[in-house]
């Protein structure tokens, strides 16, 4: 996630709560924006050490296991039977999935009979690469590049989260090109990471310096784009529920509206 903007009424009230609370803060500096028509005076809001802070917070008094790969899921006896990568079996009365489109239909197709799983969903992905370089004197917050391949670029620094001797740097590749690359993506980590980095001075004019440290990350199921006819899923009969930003779209909100549908029709 780049960063939070939010839109509906009851998002950015659901936002501005958590910025009171000292979870969430605003996104200083100079944003530049090299993309035309994009809209350049719409906030940006971020996690006060990290994005991921939102999630701990609403996350900090329920029980997580993490590192668990569900392999297989059973509905038997009124009971989901969850089986893991590691071997473990694991029984619950309620299910909730959020795993995007195509893993969800790996898994629990045969338990929906609604006709949105049987779309075909093309859900985009993304290349992100991590860079530390030399200090530079050009410090802007972010860019967002008009190019078939470099979309965005974060200045990590620029969020006031650590201090560091270095800069770093957050690249975030086009839909369009990570659709081409990331089946390989793997395999071809320092090929690819070098086409960002390599843009990444060229768009910015930055004097080029080589990185100190390089790290690649690639999403196939990054987001969907296209809104669904419904926002979430709720089966009571077998108490399984399913919400995703890609019901919606591919931004942040959109997982948060999901999610809310479906809060409210498991209590219905």
């Amino acid at each position: 996630m780049q960063y939070i903007s939010p839109k509906s009424f009851k998002f950015k009230k659901f936002i501005n709560s958590l910025i009171k609370k000292n979870v969430l803060k605003k996104w200083e500096g100079e944003h530049i924006y090299l993309k035309k028509g994009e809209k350049k005076n719409h906030v940006k809001i971020i996690g006060k050490k990290g994005n991921n802070d939102l999630c701990k917070f609403l996350l900090k008094k329920i029980n997580i296991s993490f590192q668990s790969e569900v392999k297989k899921i059973e509905y038997k006896n009124k009971f989901w039977n969850l089986k893991f990568a590691n071997g473990e079996i694991k029984n619950f009365k309620k299910l909730i999935l959020t795993c995007p489109f195509p893993q969800l239909v790996k898994l629990s197709k045969k338990f929906i009979p609604h006709p949105f799983i049987k779309r075909k969903l093309k859900m985009d992905a993304n290349i992100t690469v991590m860079i530390a370089i030399k200090k530079n004197k050009q410090k802007p917050s972010s860019y967002l590049f008009n190019d078939k391949i470099l979309g965005w670029a974060a200045n990590e620094n620029s969020k006031q989260r650590f201090s560091s001797k270095f800069d770093l740097w957050t690249l975030q590749s086009t839909y369009n090109w990570a659709n081409k690359k990331i089946n390989k993506n793997k395999v071809n980590k320092e090929i690819n990471s070098k086409i960002l980095i390599d843009k990444f001075f060229e768009l910015t004019g930055f004097k080029y310096e080589k990185p100190e440290f390089i790290l690649n990350h690639g999403w196939k199921y990054s987001s969907h784009s296209k809104k669904l006819s419904i926002l979430s899923y709720w089966d009571p009969k077998i108490n399984l529920g399913i919400c995703a930003d890609w019901f919606i779209g591919p931004r942040f909100e959109a997982g948060w509206i999901s999610a809310n549908d479906l809060y409210k029709k498991i209590n219905n």
